[in-house]
């Protein structure tokens, strides 16, 4: 198993250097070996693992639930059903926020029908975006 430093690790996951070491603070990332002169050393399993966290964030889990599924990855004779439930509960935060877009469009769409040309004193987008809700 060849070993290289924290820029080959940072190439070859997509995971700036400043981030891994990040991981490695907070433990989604198991220490690396070190050489003599103290420099970090990664393999291919800990560029593997950080590929997994990237992948993770861009699809939005939070570093809890990440960590809970590194966990359980540790794990691999344990059953599916809690993976399956921090990946369902990531859908359900999914659906939610798009609901909320959804309305948040049609808000900023009845606005603008409502202000089309006219004038900046009489300009709906400015007084909803001004009025507190309630």
């Amino acid at each position: 198993m060849k070993n290289f430093p924290i820029g080959e690790a940072a190439r070859r996951s997509g995971v700036k250097v400043p981030t891994i070491r990040y991981y490695e603070q907070i433990g989604l990332l198991p220490a690396p070996v070190r050489t003599e002169g103290n420099r970090r050393l990664y393999d291919d399993e800990s560029v593997r693992r950080l590929f997994f966290i990237l992948h993770a964030r861009q699809l939005g889990f939070e570093i809890d639930a990440i960590r809970a599924v590194l966990g359980l990855q540790d794990n691999p004779d344990q059953p599916c059903a809690q993976v399956d439930a921090i990946a369902t509960g990531r859908i359900a935060e999914i659906e939610l926020r798009i609901s909320r877009l959804t309305a948040l469009k049609a808000e900023l769409s009845t606005m603008l029908d409502q202000c089309r040309q006219g004038r900046i004193a009489q300009c709906r987008v400015i007084e909803t975006l001004s009025t507190p809700p309630g």
